[in-house]
């Protein structure tokens, strides 16, 4: 775990069920697998799920959902985790938390025919950058959505920093024809901003939700060109890249985004991931650098 990060117990959620909402004291509580370090989820029932943060830096999410995901759900093709009920800290918990629709579905797969999703999940995408902007909350700092250049002392730090463990001279020139793309000449669109295979779920090929809006707000959409290279292969990614209609520039800034993520993740934590986790991500560098003409 990472420094803040706690574990949350199936008896810690059914003493804040039984508290604050004793309408569904009776639900059995079912502790979901870990798939991120943000929430963790327990399935309430047949049909809620509780979520709770695990950490500070996921706190702020549940107001974000809470006032956002109402008024954005109506015009997303997809169902979406709506909160129902909001929590709030108690006993030894100490964050607000949401009680959320249970969406079925499954995660997609790396290695499948995802043709048919990439569709699907440009036409959410498109859905989302068309909602009207009101007043949602702009990203500021060097998160994904905002301006890729900022991003610019980072990424080149990072590929100093990694030295001849990657291909620095191809990597760099990457970089540099990705900061050389056209910035995003319109306003901040919505962005889910976080669409890896875990926070999608299919059935039968199928898009049929999207979940977990921790990235959610107003930006630059190239940064939901993710999935085209960390789940899609080269034919899913061209439906993708075809069906969500961007312009070249977008499109360039949208692999900057990959590089960028995954250079800096790789150096900031060279020392405490695995060496298939490095390997993996020195693979996928080397896919980006090679193939983004493709």
């Amino acid at each position: 775990m990472r420094p803040g990060e706690i574990v949350v117990t199936v008896q810690q959620v059914r003493a804040l069920i039984d508290d604050q909402f004793p309408a569904w004291s009776d639900l059995p509580i079912v502790p979901q697998p870990l798939t991120g370090t943000d929430n963790a989820l327990f399935r309430l029932g047949a049909d809620l799920t509780a979520r709770l943060p695990r950490a500070p830096w996921a706190v702020d999410q549940v107001a974000t959902d809470a006032t956002w995901l109402p008024r954005l759900a109506p015009h997303l093709p997809v169902p979406v985790p709506v909160p129902v009920a909001v929590g709030q800290p108690a006993g030894d918990y100490p964050w607000p938390w949401t009680v959320v629709p249970w969406l079925d579905g499954r995660n997609p797969e790396a290695g499948q025919d995802h043709a048919d999703l990439a569709v699907d999940l440009a036409g959410f995408v498109r859905a989302m950058i068309a909602i009207e902007p009101m007043d949602g909350p702009v990203k500021e700092g060097i998160v994904r959505g905002v301006p890729l250049a900022r991003r610019d002392e980072l990424t080149r730090r990072s590929i100093a920093a990694l030295g001849d463990r990657i291909d620095g001279r191809a990597v760099t020139a990457a970089w540099d024809e990705a900061m050389a793309a056209d910035e995003w000449p319109g306003p901040p669109v919505w962005l889910h901003a976080d669409l890896l295979a875990g926070n999608l779920l299919v059935d039968r090929g199928r898009l049929v939700g999207v979940i977990d809006f921790g990235g959610l707000g107003r930006g630059d959409p190239a940064v939901e060109v993710r999935p085209g290279w960390n789940l899609f292969d080269a034919r899913a990614r061209a439906a993708y890249r075809e069906a969500l209609g961007f312009d070249e520039a977008t499109w360039v800034r949208g692999w900057g985004w990959m590089l960028s993520g995954s250079l800096y993740w790789l150096a900031d934590l060279w020392d405490s991931i695995s060496a298939d986790d490095r390997d993996d991500t020195i693979r996928s560098i080397g896919y980006i650098v090679r193939h983004r003409h493709d």
